[in-house]
């Protein structure tokens, strides 16, 4: 159930941007979006911490400004605290969907929302 909050909205714009090509290829543009406790399991069951996503990110998919792009859809979010939002949703990548999820955490008045953990589950292609 989406709970629509600034937080939510928060944070499913962070989520976008980390997405945008321009983002994914600036180092100090995804530093501003990760949390640095952040970690990542992808879609291939590799585990990802904040240093290791931060330097692979401009050589992963959707970093080039010409080339494909995630094609996100249905983001559903809670807030489940003050300052911890949890988001869900569905990207497809060149024809391969995949199902995500998300906590992203603001911490003080002041700072702005970061990705504290992301996970990616593939969906095989005959699953609805």
């Amino acid at each position: 159930m989406s709970r629509e909050t600034d937080e939510v909205r928060e944070a499913i714009a962070g989520e976008l941007r980390l997405m945008d090509p321009r983002v994914r290829s600036s180092r100090s543009l995804a530093r501003q979006l990760l949390d640095p406790d952040f970690v990542e399991v992808g879609a291939s069951g590799r585990r990802w911490t904040y240093d290791e996503m931060l330097a692979a990110l401009p050589e992963l998919d959707g970093a080039a400004e010409s080339g494909a792009r995630y094609e996100p859809s249905d983001f559903t979010g809670v807030l489940l605290a003050p300052g911890l939002v949890h988001l869900t949703y569905e990207t497809t990548w060149e024809g391969n969907r995949a199902r995500r999820s998300s906590l992203w955490r603001k911490q003080g008045a002041d700072a702005g929302w970061q990705m504290y953990y992301h996970q990616a589950t593939p969906v095989p292609p005959d699953s609805v």
